[in-house]
């Protein structure tokens, strides 16, 4: 099968194009606050969260543990790796009447160029009532496999698209 390359989406002032995000991927801080509302209560609220930045992928953002309402998030089983930043566990998010499986993960102890994310934990914007960027409500990059989150200041094309299984 012959794989073909996207053509960038042009980015306009102040967007930030994903073609233009490193592989391997980069961290970096995030200046914006973050924040997270599932089953109708906030269960993140940050301005210490980080976020990774790879070649055709949304930003993935990560939220500071000590920023999540405490019982919103239950272990949940299994866990996967990552070739850059290590094993990666799973957990539930867990509202006043709703639990979403599997919609969040964290890496307890992420490889050296990671290492800042010790702890900090990524959702699946998807099954979230909102995520916001700032004032930004984010949508969740598509596909269902990969966590990024899309704003309005990000083109792509964006892996996880139909078609984009070979990029």
């Amino acid at each position: 099968m012959r794989h073909t390359h996207p053509r960038p989406d042009p980015a306009g002032p102040g967007q930030e194009s994903v073609w233009d995000y490193p592989r391997p991927p980069r961290l970096e801080p995030v200046p914006e606050r973050l924040r997270v509302v599932f089953d109708g209560i906030t269960i993140a609220d940050t301005i210490r969260g980080w976020r990774v930045l790879e070649t055709s992928h949304p930003p993935t953002y990560y939220l500071h543990p000590d920023d999540i309402r405490p019982g919103a998030l239950v272990p949940a089983g299994g866990g996967s790796v990552c070739e850059w930043k290590g094993r990666a566990q799973y957990f539930d998010v867990v509202g006043p009447h709703r639990r979403a499986e599997r919609v969040a993960w964290a890496y307890p102890r992420p490889t050296a160029a990671f290492a800042a994310l010790a702890g900090h934990v990524a959702v699946y914007a998807g099954p979230m009532d909102a995520c916001f960027v700032g004032d930004e409500r984010v949508t969740p990059q598509p596909g269902g496999f990969y966590g990024g989150w899309i704003t309005p200041h990000i083109v792509g094309p964006f892996k996880g698209e139909p078609g984009t299984m070979g990029w």
